[in-house]
């Protein structure tokens, strides 16, 4: 679970200020954080789909705003895809 200082931190590091926390690149940030720690929990219980469901859905998420990203800020995309290490 992310705490609201997570959360904080999160918005600061990549949306600016922790106010702003409708910025895409605080957004896709906090969904990667959030996808990690469901993965983590996954490969401990390989038999909770509820939470593989709101995975899929996280991801399904993640990939639109990225979408999103990369058609109106390029370079905003690419500097965010390099600072999160998403693609190899």
């Amino acid at each position: 679970m992310l705490t609201t200082e997570k959360k904080a931190t999160i918005f600061t590091d990549f949306g600016g200020n922790a106010k702003n926390t409708g910025s895409i690149e605080g957004q896709i940030a906090l969904l990667t954080e959030r996808i990690s720690q469901i993965s983590k929990h996954l490969q401990t219980n390989k038999k909770d789909f509820s939470t593989q469901r709101g995975l899929m859905k996280s991801v399904g998420m993640r990939k639109s705003l990225l979408t999103y990203l990369q058609k109106h800020n390029l370079t905003g995309y690419r500097a965010l895809i390099e600072r999160l290490g998403l693609r190899k």
